[in-house]
């Protein structure tokens, strides 16, 4: 499971023109399922994304997670991380997980935020999506859960 996190002042997804889903301050979360990944993938990216240091204390140093903060959470399916583009010009997309069984491990993801006491924020599953946000800092990360254990 790959991970792409943005720390965001607002953040909102578009299909066909119409919002989906908004945050204010907090994390969006581009979230790649893998083949193979199980549930520990699943359990390591819900502790990272809600324990991760990435927002100001009252001395400015990245000391706070979304959690401290009150933050809200957006995570978007995005199967493109799995992307290989080592060879030639069209990246392979075999490491991706079939559909059915990415949509399922997203979801568990979402619901694992949530029961943190996240308020969580979805796009649409394989819709075309419009993502626009403010990137505050800028500060992004990747987790990648296939080199943590």
């Amino acid at each position: 499971m790959r991970a792409v996190v943005q720390r965001v002042a607002e953040a909102a997804v578009r299909v066909e023109g119409e919002t989906v889903a908004a945050v204010g301050e907090g994390l969006v979360v581009l979230l790649g399922v893998a083949t193979g990944d199980v549930e520990k993938d699943v359990d390591y990216v819900v502790d990272k994304l809600q324990n991760l240091r990435i927002f100001p204390d009252e001395n400015g140093h990245l000391n706070r997670s979304v959690l401290e903060i009150g933050g809200e959470v957006l995570v978007v399916s995005q199967f493109t991380l799995l992307g290989d583009a080592r060879r030639g010009r069209r990246p392979s997309w075999s490491d991706a997980a079939p559909p059915a069984e990415a949509n399922a491990l997203y979801e568990r993801v979402c619901a694992g935020l949530a029961a943190a006491g996240l308020r969580v924020q979805t796009g649409v599953f394989r819709a075309m999506m419009d993502l626009c946000l403010v990137n505050r800092g800028p500060v992004t990360v990747l987790l990648d859960s296939r080199k943590a254990f």
